[in-house]
Parts: C-alpha cells; structure tokens; sequence
C-alpha cells in the first residue's frame, strides 16, 4: 500500500481532496469551487458517476421517482433536462450525471482510476496528507469523504467460492460490456435490492434460474412507465415551489404525513388504503398510510399481512408463495424494494427458489452450488450479496487521526461522530451522506444536498474567521450518538439483523446505522449548531 511522505509542507496542494465522484463528489466540488477553494477529486473507477457507474446489473434503476431524485440546486437544470421514465435506468442516471459534470466543467477537477488508500492528519499544520493507489500524494486543509452509503462491496464469504469452475458475477461489479446468459443455468444467491431488480429480466434468458434466498424481501409494484411530454412540462411549471417543499419534508420526498393509528381503522379501511398505497408504485407507499407502522408491531403486522396475501394472489404455487413471504420480519424494518415482474417471475417453470433458512448452503463447489438436500448445477452464479453499508467505505481508507488513531480503531464498535458529519479526534475530515446522519432513510440527493450546503458553509466561516481546524468534541459526540440510538430504539428497526444495523456483515458492531428522527428535524439540528457558532465542535487557528 503507498504510504504517505514524511515530508511536511507548511501550505496544502489543495484547499480540498474530495474523494469519490458521484452524486455527492460532483456537488461538492461545484460548491466548493464557488468559494474560490482549490480542489481535486479523486475517484476509484474509470468515469464518474459513483454508484450508477458501477451498478450495471440487469434492472439497475432508481428506486425515487427520477424528477424528484436528481438535484435541486441549479433551476437551470430542472428546465433543461428531461428525464423519459418514472423511474431511471442506471443508463439514464450516468447520463445525468455526465451532463451535470460537463456544463458545470466539473471534470477538470477529477482524477479517475485514482483509489484513496491512505490519510494521515498532520496535528501541528492542520493538514490531511492523502496517499493513493497510484502513488500520488497530496496535501490539503480538508478532505470530504464523499464515497456513498453503498459502494464497498461485500464480496461471497461462502466456503468453495473460489473453486467454481463457471462464471462468477456480482450485481455490484457487472461487466460494462454487459452479460449474454442466453441458454445458461444461472444460480442468483441474494434477494434483496440488486436482486428483486435482476431476477425477472435474468430469467428472460437463462435456460433455468434457481435463487438462493436467506430472508424474503417486501417488495412493491413500481408501475414504472414512460413520462409524458405534458407531464414534463407540467413539472418544470411547479419545480420552484416543489423544490422547496422537497427540502423541508421529513424524508426528501413531497407527501402529506399520516396521522392516523393502523388499528384505529377497521379491516376493510385498512385493506383499501393499503390497496390504493400498493397501486401508488412508491417506494414509501405502505409506510404513508399510518402513522405508527415502524412504532408497534401489531399496526405494523397489519401491512406484513397485506403485502403477503398479494405474494399469495401473484404466485400460483402455494408452498413458493410461502418461501416468498417474510414472515418474523416487521414491514420496513429492511428496506422496501420497488419491482417490475418479481414475483410473477416465480410462475416460470424454469425458475425456482431455494430456502436458505430450511436448506442452507454447504459450500460452492466447481461445478455448482452445494446444499443439504443436492448439488445445484449452474454455469454462471450471480451474487446479489450487496455492501458493507454505511461504514464500510471510510474504513476501507487507513485513515489516522490525532495521537495517531485510526477511524478503524475508533469505530471498532460502530460509527461515533457528532452530526453525522465530523468525528471527534479527526479534524477537517467531513462526511457526505455518513452514518448516523439521515442517509439511507431518504431520498438520497436531498440529504446529499443538505450535507453539502452545511459543510461548504462551515469551510467559508472557517476562513472568514482565520480559522484552519474544526473537530467535533468529545461530549457532543457521545450525546449526537445516544440521541441517534435513542431515537432509533422507539422503533421496530434495531431488532432486526438487516444492512440498516450491519446485520449482513459477519463481525460488524450491531448498531442501528441512520437517523430516524426525520430529515426535516436533522436539518434544523445542523442549521442550530452552525448559527449557534458551530455548537458541539471545537475549532483552532
């Protein structure tokens, strides 16, 4: 691994090393830029785009309706793009974002095929020194991880996997060239996001698909369609004030929060409002209705049940609608998936699934994928196994803080910061869209936009005021993660083993990884910190 230099120059190369080149990187840059600030991105893979530039998996798509998951900040923009489905293929999110970076002369400023291995903070100078994996080295006051919630893969960790003789893909690495499966036995091990979206346009041509599932998945009908010319043109009327009501709303998206308990209403108002949510083909649909499905388990059982009879009604076969259908798992508690075709795909007679739970797997062998009850003979195994969320990013970079501590070492029993944004002992080292900030429990752009802001402004008042350092302190930590965890505990999520709780990663700290308090109230909390002078953080000259 390149190291960094011992070297200490007393001015930084950059006023900022942004590392990562998706949507985050790409709005932080044009931010900063628009302070006059030095900057350059550093990004892993061949182009930008962050996690639409890797994930090219069959279905790939947004999961938030394209007009609202996309940037606020340039009206321009709005106006000049049109987005040609309800919901997005990755094809036409990677377009977006290239456009973005090309008529903002983004590019510039980025360095690709360039991973981020190492940084070291320079307690005396209050400078990041930055190593890289092609052995360039930089200097800079401040170092903005924008890597994404979802980008460090979580690789098989399946006994044999190595010894299979057939091709190996994973939903999260897919070949640019694409994969032609025609004719093939294709094993899919994972159901949950990449999976639910993969499966029905995989089983169009494998010659059979079996899929390996540990958990069943809650999965929504997206009622994706073509979008209108009147219905473009009927947005770009009213983005102004829908942009703004995006901002204030408590998850980025523009609804009128439910007030009503699930079972203050009798069965036959629940089954009507649940039906109409199920036909609204949105993500959060079910969760709209009443106000305490991820506050009581009895409230929330009523939506499970639901969701299950309508597995029931799509799948012809009793005992695979049974295998399909979660059950011990509240609602919500993983995340939803959106799907076109996903059960119904189980009608096919060449497509079966198999019960990790009743039938675990042994091992992979050269041939195939091994369980209690036979071998399974496939060509191509699919991984849908997804990421190390939230964390796993951060602390795939050595990152070393004052007194010599590494983020790794700190965060041995799970992220601590103040905010979601700073950790305390690591100075000038910010987070986009971190754990414990909103994150994953919004529409992704917005909660990118709201750390953005909030970070390109406290570097503006930092060097308005002849400041060079900003940490969080101890004690504002230790309170922002109680209030998280606290937050989190009056809900259904903490019990359950999911990604939200890093649950899906042998060994990780089992700690509720988002801020369930509503982006709307995590906003006023961060505005609060900043006007009451950077409340809760320390900062030096």
């Amino acid at each position: 691994m390149p190291s960094v230099p011992p070297s200490r120059p007393t001015v930084p190369q950059f006023d900022a090393i942004v590392v990562g080149a998706g949507f985050s990187g790409l709005y932080q840059l044009y931010r900063l830029r628009e302070l006059g600030l030095s900057v350059r991105v550093l990004e892993a893979c061949d182009d930008i785009g962050g996690t639409w530039h890797r994930n090219r998996y069959p279905g790939a798509r947004c999961d938030i309706e394209s007009t609202s998951y996309s940037y606020s900040f340039s009206p321009e923009l709005d106006q000049e793009w049109e987005w040609s489905e309800r919901y997005a293929t990755q094809p036409e999110l990677l377009r977006y974002l290239r456009h973005v970076a090309d008529r903002f002369g983004l590019r510039q400023d980025i360095t690709l095929r360039t991973r981020v291995t190492r940084a070291v903070y320079d307690e005396d100078r209050h400078l990041w020194q930055v190593g890289t994996d092609t052995g360039e080295r930089f200097t800079a006051r401040f170092v903005i991880l924008a890597t994404g919630c979802m980008s460090a893969v979580k690789e098989p960790d399946i006994p044999g996997a190595a010894s299979f003789g057939g091709r190996a893909l994973h939903t999260a690495d897919w070949p640019h060239e694409g994969v032609d499966l025609t004719g093939e036995r294709v094993a899919v091990i994972g159901t949950g996001c990449s999976g639910v979206q993969a499966i029905p346009l995989l089983a169009q041509q494998a010659a059979a698909l079996t899929v390996f599932q540990r958990t069943p998945v809650y999965a929504l009908p997206a009622h994706n369609r073509a979008l209108t010319a009147e219905e473009n043109a009927e947005l770009k009327a009213r983005y102004p004030q829908f942009r703004i009501a995006q901002r204030q709303s408590r998850g980025g998206t523009v609804f009128e929060p439910p007030t009503r308990s699930a079972l203050a209403a009798d069965a036959a108002e629940r089954a009507a409002t649940y039906a109409a949510a199920w036909e609204s083909g949105l993500l959060s649909g079910l969760l709209r209705t009443y106000n305490d499905i991820l506050v009581d388990a009895d409230a929330n059982e009523t939506v499970a049940e639901f969701v299950r009879s309508k597995i029931r009604s799509i799948v012809t076969d009793p005992e695979t609608a049974e295998t399909l259908s979660p059950r011990g798992l509240p609602y919500g508690t993983k995340r939803p998936c959106l799907d076109t075709g996903y059960y119904a795909t189980y009608n096919k007679p060449h497509v079966s699934v198999v019960d990790l739970t009743r039938t675990p797997i042994v091992e992979i062998t050269p041939s195939g994928i091994r369980t209690p009850e036979r071998d399974h003979a496939v060509d191509v195994i699919v991984y849908a196994t997804g990421f190390d969320a939230m964390t796993g990013s951060q602390i795939a970079v050595d990152i070393v803080g004052k007194g010599g501590t590494t983020l790794r070492e700190k965060w041995a029993d799970g992220p601590r910061n103040h905010l979601g944004l700073l950790s305390s002992g690591f100075p000038n080292l910010f987070t986009v869209l971190g754990p414990l900030s909103p994150s994953v429990l919004s529409n992704a752009v917005v909660a990118i936009e709201q750390h953005v802001e909030w970070i390109t402004d406290c570097i503006a008042h930092l060097r308005e005021s002849g400041l060079t350092e900003i940490d969080a302190t101890a004690d504002a930590e230790k309170e922002w993660c109680a209030h998280v965890a606290d937050l989190a505990d009056l809900t259904l999520y903490p019990a359950v083993a999911s990604w939200y709780t890093g649950g899906n990663v042998p060994g990780k700290p089992r700690v509720f990884l988002a801020y369930t308090g509503g982006l709307d109230r995590y906003r006023a909390q961060c505005d609060a910190a900043a006007r009451d002078g950077y409340r809760g953080f320390a900062t030096a000259s």
